[in-house]
């Protein structure tokens, strides 16, 4: 790949400073500290380093520039005017631990989230404090917990799917619970006889993502509800997958006693590449107390103020949330409005089901089942005849000029591609999309071998992918007498 230093010529520069405007070095750097020599910079002209880092950025592969149908992950547009209220002044350059008086916009946008948030959910209360998705799972987890201890009861066990996101378990595990697997059945959902068979007086919670990872709706979550109950346990709802039915269910209404969302997917904030993110956690009613704290909520006087739930699990963040994100969420909802939210789930059902139905034959679904916002496809069979595996068909769809869709996730579909194409795509990218995946199936019939070294158009090729995680080259070794 091209470098800067490709463009070196001795002597460039992009601008020339006065010998006086700028000293070598300064008597507030201690002398260790100084270099002894000028590193071996590349010496360029400033229309080369823009030129530079302009092709660098157009080598990024982002919603912005293409298709991108990672399922799991909701990667939809976001409005622009969303980012622009997030980076109001007033908003953007708010002190986190500004005292109340002086933040009061800033608090009311946040009370009023939550309302609109513990609506949608059908729950009485929501906390905005997580800032990630996986951080709500720790802070519904840690309530549960809270909820057990204060009611004198010593439970251990949280139960989770076999279809569940990774980080299920993983905080379960973290909030002091150990995890027990609950199978699916030959349809994609939650084998009732299993969860039967694991239900007892240890059993604290059980971790449900609804619709389920292969985009399937639990039909007998009110059943699965019934046996928690029974047993005095909570039912938890992983709500990263709220975009297929938002303002259709309610978590609350149909048995959830706690539910996570992440703002991030489902209610307008870009992502990926490590955040930003908000995890913001509702419960019902009487777990309410047991939120982190404080919240922002209205004073006697009409004003904000915060306050400390009487049995708080304590605080989760040295701050209130990622608060850029929760003025996106809330602008996106404003601008919605009710209706506008039932439709925005809607488009994304429809929009997953006619792709699938444009894919055709090329690649059979995992699990022959009605399925929602995301469908998971299966190239186990097209591995059999023509060794191409999934990961091949991702790298293939690169070369098409989309991003691929999520793979072997989750693990119980064998040779899985998640595909998720969010309700903002048009029917003409679903169309090009469709011929996309008919091609690269193409491929592997007509070339596997053309296929098995794909991407051919990107500027790194195929890489030996046992060898990069072994071995990575993080830095790239540069002399400065080669640049001399």
């Amino acid at each position: 790949m091209e470098t800067l230093f490709d463009h070196h010529r001795p002597g460039q520069a992009g601008c020339r400073l006065l010998d006086e405007a700028l000293p070598t070095t300064s008597d507030a750097i201690p002398a260790p500290l100084r270099r002894a020599a000028l590193p071996p910079l590349a010496e360029v002209s400033e229309p080369e380093v823009v030129r530079h880092y302009t092709r660098l950025s157009r080598q990024n592969l982002a919603v912005d520039t293409a298709f991108y149908p990672l399922g799991s992950c909701t990667m939809k547009h976001n409005p622009r005017v969303n980012e622009q209220a997030a980076a109001l002044p007033g908003l953007a350059a708010l002190h986190p631990h500004c005292a109340p008086p002086l933040a009061q916009g800033a608090m009311r946008l946040m009370v009023e989230l939550e309302q609109m948030l513990s609506e949608i959910t059908g729950m009485a209360a929501t906390t905005l404090q997580p800032a990630a998705g996986a951080h709500g799972e720790l802070a519904a987890m840690s309530i549960v917990r809270a909820h057990f201890e204060g009611r004198g009861e010593r439970r251990t066990t949280v139960l989770v799917p076999d279809s569940a996101h990774g980080t299920n378990p993983a905080s379960a595990r973290m909030a002091g619970f150990s995890v027990e697997e609950i199978p699916s059945t030959a349809s994609g959902t939650i084998d009732l006889d299993a969860l039967r068979d694991h239900l007892g007086p240890d059993t604290a919670a059980m971790m449900v993502t609804n619709p389920n990872t292969l985009g399937l709706f639990e039909g007998e979550i009110d059943r699965i509800a019934d046996l928690l109950h029974e047993v005095g346990a909570l039912l938890y709802m992983d709500g990263a997958n709220l975009n297929a039915i938002l303002g259709k269910v309610r978590p609350g209404e149909i048995g959830f006693d706690l539910v996570h969302l992440n703002l991030h997917k489902t209610f307008s904030t870009p992502h990926g590449g490590g955040g930003p993110g908000a995890g913001p956690v509702a419960v019902r009613g009487d777990l309410a107390p047991l939120l982190p704290g404080p919240r922002p909520v209205v004073g006697d006087d009409g004003t904000m103020e915060w306050q400390q739930p009487s049995h708080s699990i304590g605080r989760l963040l040295a701050s209130h949330g990622n608060f850029g994100v929760l003025v996106r969420a809330y602008c996106y909802l404003r601008s919605l409005g009710a209706a506008g939210v039932v439709r925005v789930s809607e488009q994304a059902v429809l929009n997953a089901n006619y792709l699938r139905h444009r894919i055709g034959d090329a690649l059979p679904l995992a699990y022959d089942a009605p399925f929602l916002h995301e469908c998971v496809l299966t190239a186990s069979e097209l591995k059999r005849t023509t060794g191409c595996t999934a990961f091949d068909v991702a790298k293939g769809l690169i070369d098409c000029g989309i991003h691929p869709p999520t793979i072997y996730f989750p693990l119980i579909a064998k040779e899985a591609l998640m595909v998720e194409p969010t309700e903002t795509e048009s029917r003409a990218t679903l169309e090009a999309a469709a011929a996309a995946f008919r091609e690269v199936v193409r491929l592997a019939h007509e070339d596997p071998e053309t296929l098995h070294a794909a991407p051919h158009t990107t500027p790194l090729a195929h890489l030996d992918d046992t060898r990069a995680a072994r071995n990575p080259i993080l830095v790239e070794p540069l002399a400065a007498a080669d640049h001399d």
